[in-house]
């Protein structure tokens, strides 16, 4: 199933879409009462999740609250995370390769430990919003389409044969990086956390629709052109790798947002680099879950 936080006629809704993705259906006409997205990942039952995978297969005219898609604007899935995303660095192995030739450093081809950062993010941004520049402070502006896994249930000391059991979901985000303010202060938090660099969605997809580990294809687009072009089976550090680690140390809460790194094709990989600039469009889309589109701003 597909779920979406979405606005009708000025009120916010949480709901999900009808198979065919023409439809979106409110949870609260099927009795489902969640107020935000965070309310459904931390409550949803595994009945309610069955009722409501029977009902988006059902006519529009039997839904009471029924909105077209075209007649709602599709927000960020989850709005205003609770706590900083969790992010992998350098995670596909030709990424690796390509952030050391723009570093101008050596890469032996060994990756023996992950690389995880955090991202501030105050308000995700929805597919068809504006990214913003930020061109007074960035003059490097990069797009790194990824896959998102949620969290479902508060997680500590998890084996990595049980990891699989506290993914919610997964969603599409593009991690938005200013790489001159990432190399001038010699970390990635301040280049990465800008207000806006953080597009998610459209949806979530609950983790029984994708056979697990998910395989799926990822791509960006630059203003039509294919720039990333690549699956999530080529990960070096796997979800359940990343959720074991972590957990061993830390409790990773019910939302989470992590965010498993990107592949080959950035904007810093070509020679010369090719960034972002006011004007420009990013597509970033995974096979099954969907695509986002940011204009530059």
């Amino acid at each position: 199933m597909k779920l979406l936080t979405y606005e009708v006629d000025g009120r916010r809704k949480i709901g999900i879409w009808n198979r065919e993705e023409t439809w979106l259906y409110p949870l609260d006409s099927f009795g489902i009462e969640y107020r935000t997205m965070e309310e459904v990942i931390e409550g949803i039952s595994e009945s309610e999740i069955q009722l409501l995978n029977h009902m988006a297969k059902k006519d529009p005219d039997m839904v009471r609250g029924a909105a077209p898609v075209g007649e709602a604007r599709i927000l960020a899935p989850i709005l205003s995370p609770g706590q900083d995303v969790i992010c992998l660095g350098i995670n596909y192995m030709a990424h690796a390769e390509e952030s050391a030739r723009y570093k101008k450093e050596d890469f032996g081809g060994e990756r023996p430990y992950a690389v995880y950062f955090s991202k501030r993010v105050n308000r995700c941004v929805a597919t068809g919003e504006g990214i913003p520049a930020h061109a007074s402070l960035v003059d490097s502006l990069d797009y790194e389409a990824e896959l998102a896994v949620i969290i479902g249930k508060d997680a500590f000391g998890v084996s990595k044969e049980d990891a699989r059991k506290y993914v919610f979901g997964y969603s599409v985000v593009n991690d938005v990086s200013a790489r001159n303010v990432q190399s001038r202060h010699k970390q990635w938090y301040f280049g990465k956390s800008l207000d806006g660099f953080f597009p998610m969605g459209p949806c979530i997809v609950t983790a029984e629709e994708i056979p697990y580990p998910p395989r799926l294809t990822i791509r960006s687009y630059v203003n039509g052109e294919l720039r990333q072009d690549s699956s999530t089976e080529l990960l070096i550090f796997d979800i359940d790798h990343v959720i074991s680690e972590l957990s061993q140390g830390m409790t990773l809460k019910a939302g989470t947002i992590i965010s498993m790194g990107t592949p080959a094709g950035v904007g810093m990989g070509f020679n010369p680099p090719r960034f972002l600039k006011a004007g420009d469009q990013v597509l970033c889309e995974i096979e099954h879950i969907g695509k986002i589109v940011n204009p530059i701003v």
